[in-house]
């Protein structure tokens, strides 16, 4: 199937690999039936051999939707799991380095945390997309300050075509409050890896997502 490219992306997924539940498999091809168009492993302390295996199950699932995958952080795990996506923190390898190392094939995004930082990423050469956040605070990022809705109406200001995204705390009940701060894509975790339906969950983001497009 082909792949959906980041620009024409409006809904990022975060999950780690749900070892405690035993469904990943099932849970990706919920998750991307419904509407995910990344989806990011993000599990912090996995052994390289650990990352890599769980990243087989993301491959296959992105593989079957058309949809892309993106490693967290890490260029030496990209480098061997080649997925579409590698996601930078502002304190990663810089992003020559990693275009070095994995050539252009590879999407870019960098996540920033005040308006300087994605002011930076919306200009900065070999970067294709970006994150602004956390909006609230969030347990996935424990001690993080979350900078608001100012980041968010930054980013919406900035004269760029680069794609980004609004992170940190946003759900379904909160979501139409995140769009009128300018946001037309989102990073979401616990509000489709918590669901009782992540399908369900996942296609009404998309279809809020999608009608909040169309009127700009």
């Amino acid at each position: 199937m082909p792949k959906s490219s980041v620009s024409d992306a409006r809904l990022y997924l975060c999950t780690d690999g749900r070892r405690r539940q035993g469904d990943l498999a099932e849970f990706l091809d919920a998750a991307l039936a419904g509407g995910v168009d990344i989806v990011q492993l993000r599990e912090k302390g996995l052994e390289a051999r650990e990352e890599l295996a769980l990243l087989e199950v993301f491959r296959d699932a992105c593989d079957r939707h058309g949809r892309l995958l993106a490693v967290n952080d890490r260029a030496d795990i990209a480098y061997a799991a080649r997925p579409d996506v590698l996601h930078l923190g502002q304190d990663d390898l810089p992003v020559p380095i990693v275009r070095a190392m994995l050539g252009d094939d590879i999407l870019i995004g960098r996540s920033t945390h005040a308006p300087e930082e994605a002011s930076a990423a919306a200009a900065e050469p070999g970067v294709d997309y970006f994150c602004c956040g956390p909006i609230w605070p969030t347990p996935t990022k424990p001690g993080r300050h979350a900078p608001g809705p100012s980041l968010l109406e930054h980013a919406a200001s900035l004269d760029t075509d680069r794609p980004w995204f609004g992170i940190g705390g946003i759900d379904l009940d909160n979501l139409d409050e995140v769009m009128s701060y300018g946001v037309r894509r989102v990073v979401v975790v616990r509000a489709i890896t918590e669901a009782d339906d992540p399908k369900a969950a996942a296609a009404e983001f998309q279809r809020r997502l999608a009608a909040a497009d169309r009127r700009t």
